[in-house]
């Protein structure tokens, strides 16, 4: 009994440092952008809304591609098609390097889509390889996103700076995405746990018919967008308000390095009860609260919103990726779960960057703005007290979706 704990010990261990490494991966292709574009605008002659689309772009294609991810992971497997994504990663990072303009944008949605396939594979690997626990590792898995996210974010400009060029900033990155790809490869788990196979059923159209599958979907959509607004332009519109292009990049990055601190927190609090629902309320309250902070109040109200921020977006991001393994009773499930929610929600998230974008064209007020991005929180505080109610989705005997 003990020589078969300690394998299963190493290989889970293993698992948990491979999962951290890849998930630092899919975020400073994304946060990295954001405090470049004043460069990347007065470099390339793009308009506001050309800045728009492309801080849209690889947040579309999260939702084009990760429906994808199951189909994929069905036919080559999920650790097979996990390394293509990265692989993918890599090139569109690369190729966001290049002076055409076309190829920045081309790069730029393989980004997305090498991110889309990836971040819908690991829940579901996750609830295969820890039922038990799937929920917390959702948190740690989630903390190396924000820590990635926060790395992108607060590194960008010193590294254009060091190597007096944005274009290489962009495709640094590349490197930390290739010593993933190179670990993945060389230690994937490449046999499932001697686990019982998930009973077969649950097919997409079913799960389009279940509301509590909406709910999950529409709640991960709302606080996505606000999250890629965020990554996409916080700092152009704190730069409005008189920030420098440093000090609005590290106030961005140090929103997101708090992240770490709610995105490994909110799955324990969230165990403390079988609703979510107060969790839920809890963390978007603080992002209500961290951009009406630093959109509308004065420059010494910045590090409290910063830190409101930075609680509220970790939070809300790992509580609606812990409700799809919460709210599913198995990994097959969940997978599914996990192509839907992310694959619909992250294609309604684009719409918030791009209308930014659209704000900006105009010349909207930063006051319009916060308004805008106060509704939009409260539209996910509508959706996380339906999501965030214990309910889950399971397979009777007949192998057919409901609801208990």
């Amino acid at each position: 009994m003990t020589t078969d704990a300690r394998p299963d010990r190493r290989r889970l261990v293993l698992f948990l440092l491979l999962m951290v490494l890849v998930g630092l991966n899919l975020r400073p292709a994304l946060s990295s952008l954001a405090p470049l574009l004043l460069r990347i605008r007065a470099d390339t002659g793009l308009s506001p809304l050309a800045i728009g689309a492309l801080t849209t772009l690889p947040v579309l294609c999260l939702g084009v591609f990760a429906p994808l991810a199951p189909w994929l992971a069905k036919r080559a497997g999920p650790e097979n098609t996990l390394a293509l994504a990265l692989g993918l990663l890599i090139l569109g990072l690369l190729l966001r390097g290049l002076p055409a303009v076309v190829l920045l944008f081309g790069g730029t949605l393989l980004v997305g889509a090498a991110i889309g396939v990836a971040g819908t594979l690991l829940p579901a690997l996750v609830k295969r390889e820890l039922p038990g626990g799937a929920d917390l590792m959702t948190g740690v898995y989630t903390m190396a996103l924000c820590l990635g996210g926060a790395l992108g974010a607060g590194l960008s400009i010193p590294l254009a700076d060091l190597m007096d060029s944005w274009r290489w900033s962009l495709v640094s990155w590349g490197l930390l995405a290739a010593v993933a790809l190179l670990a993945w490869v060389s230690l994937m788990p490449r046999t499932p746990r001697n686990l019982p196979a998930p009973p077969l059923g649950g097919s997409m159209r079913e799960l389009l018919g279940q509301p509590l599958a909406w709910q999950v979907m529409l709640l991960m959509g709302t606080q996505s967008s606000l999250a890629y607004i965020v990554f996409g332009w916080l700092p152009t519109l704190l730069q409005s308000r008189g920030y420098s292009e440093a000090e609005a990049g590290w106030l961005m990055g140090a929103s997101v390095m708090v992240q770490l601190i709610s995105a490994l927190g909110a799955p324990w609090l969230a165990r403390f009860g079988r609703d979510q629902r107060p969790a839920l309320l809890l963390v978007l309250g603080c992002v209500a609260g961290g951009l009406w902070l630093l959109l509308q109040a004065g420059q010494n109200w910045r590090w409290p919103g910063v830190v409101l921020l930075g609680l509220g977006q970790g939070g809300s991001f790992s509580l609606a990726l812990t409700l799809i393994v919460l709210r599913t009773a198995n990994s097959r499930l969940a997978g599914k779960l996990s192509g839907l929610a992310q694959g619909g929600g992250y294609t309604l998230a684009a719409m918030g960057p791009l209308a930014v974008g659209v704000l900006l064209q105009f010349e909207v007020s930063i006051d319009a703005i916060t308004l805008v991005l106060l509704l939009i929180v409260a539209v996910a505080i509508t959706f996380a007290l339906l999501a965030g109610r214990n309910r889950r989705l399971d397979l009777d005997q007949s192998g057919r979706l409901f609801t208990r």
